[in-house]
């Protein structure tokens, strides 16, 4: 089962350290050595006389030396199993609060001429449970629902009825390829607005007919580029890359993208993440 397309990201030097000049690492010379004149039958006296740098070089040596063992300590901790999920827990708390700081609703995410595209034949299809859950394309709607003004069904032809936007942008995905493809639909930003839904409530989550599921921050909702999906190179989108729709969300890793959809809420609490966030994933992915 591949964490891909919804239903289912880039990827050095090294640098010559400079031999010091000193055991301590300083520039400075190493201690001076005074022998006083040797008495027969005495034994040489040797006087060691300190400079003032010395102190302070033992001090960044024990500096240098603990940031070279630190590696060894965070993965020794890795090591045991009861620290091992927190660790985690932990890491990517921190990664996906950090992405969240730096995400901007007006910073696009790059796109591409026409003759950069990948051929349609040639987008990987990847999927979380079937390559097409069996949709009845006459009978789908999207069923809308939570802090919005007008809950209920949705047919395609209303959110077509929505301007249409097309872009060309890479589709990135965490097994490790990416694609320029050509995605159309309508702003997802756009749709909220038709069904009153209150954008100061924190995430969209969204359902699938094959029982995969995923959510977006608001922030990401509103973005411009983010899509209800339902073309890829101007043609109605395929069974197998998730017709009747889909979330097209370029600045996003691509298994945030969920196919097949027939579900959507508007809400501050979720009960569920995302089907590989709950599994241990990063819930915001931003590129």
């Amino acid at each position: 089962m591949d964490p891909e397309n919804g239903n289912a990201g880039q990827v050095e030097g090294t640098e010559k350290a400079e031999k010091p000049s000193s055991p301590t690492g300083d520039s400075k010379p190493a201690e001076a050595v005074a022998v006083a004149p040797q008495q027969e039958g005495s034994v040489p006296e040797r006087k060691v006389l300190r400079t003032k740098g010395n102190q302070a070089g033992f001090g960044r040596l024990s500096r240098r030396e603990l940031l070279k063992v630190a590696p060894v300590v965070v993965l020794g901790a890795f090591a045991v199993p009861s620290l091992q999920e927190s660790l985690l827990k932990r890491g990517l708390g921190f990664s996906d609060w950090a992405s969240k700081q730096l995400f901007r609703r007006g910073h696009l995410a790059p796109t591409f001429r026409d003759s950069e595209l990948t051929q349609l034949e040639r987008f990987p299809v990847n999927d979380y449970d079937v390559d097409d859950p069996g949709v009845i394309f006459d009978n789908w709607t999207l069923t809308v629902s939570g802090a919005v003004q007008k809950p209920g069904d949705y047919r395609l032809a209303q959110i077509q009825g929505l301007p249409r936007i097309r872009h060309n942008t890479r589709h990135v995905c965490v097994e490790g390829w990416d694609v320029i493809g050509r995605f159309g639909g309508a702003r997802l930003a756009d749709f909220l607005a038709m069904i009153g839904a209150d954008t100061s409530a924190r995430f969209i989550a969204v359902g699938c007919a094959d029982d995969y599921y995923e959510s977006l921050d608001m922030a990401t909702a509103l973005h411009p580029q983010t899509l209800l999906c339902y073309e890829m190179y101007d043609q109605p989108l395929t069974r197998e890359h998730g017709a009747p729709l889909r979330l097209n969300v370029p600045t996003k890793i691509g298994y945030k993208q969920a196919k097949y959809l027939t579900d959507l809420k508007v809400t501050s609490v979720l009960d569920k993440v995302g089907y590989w966030e709950d599994q241990g994933y990063s819930s915001f992915y931003g590129l």
